[in-house]
């Protein structure tokens, strides 16, 4: 079975967060959402207590298929200042297991700790102007390499169900879950 890792810091995006994760469990994909935080207790970008089901110092040592960043104004500031973060998703890459930045952490979380390496990626609003590490390419999702990113909440489902038919190997799957849940996918 394939794993992802969820990282949750104070500010995160709620909607970004809980639909690629519920996406991914539909799928058959373990996911572990992990606190970036003193506690597995993370309040969310409007003010949604979430309980991680671990903190990232305890499974930093673990490995995973992909490292789904969430967005959110203050959520992806927090992801990008905690060094922690940056060697969990930098070790990932090395390893070439998928990248997933949705919304704001593309541009704040890669692209401000030269995380990017010249990939083309999507990032939220304008903060891809601030960014010299990467590509922008203005699209729902970008793929590129083991690098998915996303635009923002309104493309989340497109951002879930890629990463999911990318980690299962199976796009037919997940167009038939899309299908299912009515998104035109």
């Amino acid at each position: 079975m394939k794993r992802a890792a969820v990282l949750l810091a104070p500010g995160f995006e709620e909607g970004e967060a809980i639909v690629t994760i519920d996406i991914l469990r539909r799928l058959n994909i373990e996911v572990e959402t992990l606190a970036c935080a003193e506690t597995r207790a993370v309040v969310s970008y409007h003010a949604i207590p979430l309980v991680a089901d671990a903190l990232l110092a305890v499974r930093f040592d673990e490995t995973y298929d992909a490292v789904i960043l969430p967005g959110g104004p203050q959520g992806s500031v927090n992801l990008a200042a905690d060094p922690q973060v940056i060697d969990f998703v930098a070790r990932h890459d090395s390893a070439g297991k998928l990248i997933c930045p949705i919304c704001s952490a593309a541009a704040r979380v890669l692209g401000g700790n030269g995380l990017l390496k010249g990939r083309r990626y999507v990032c939220s609003g304008e903060l891809w102007q601030a960014v010299q590490d990467g590509e922008y390419v203005d699209a729902p999702v970008v793929e590129d390499g083991n690098l998915i990113s996303g635009k923002g909440l309104g493309r989340v489902f497109d951002f879930a169900l890629t990463v999911a038919a990318r980690l299962t190997g199976d796009e037919a799957a997940a167009r038939d879950h899309a299908d299912h849940i009515y998104y035109p996918w």
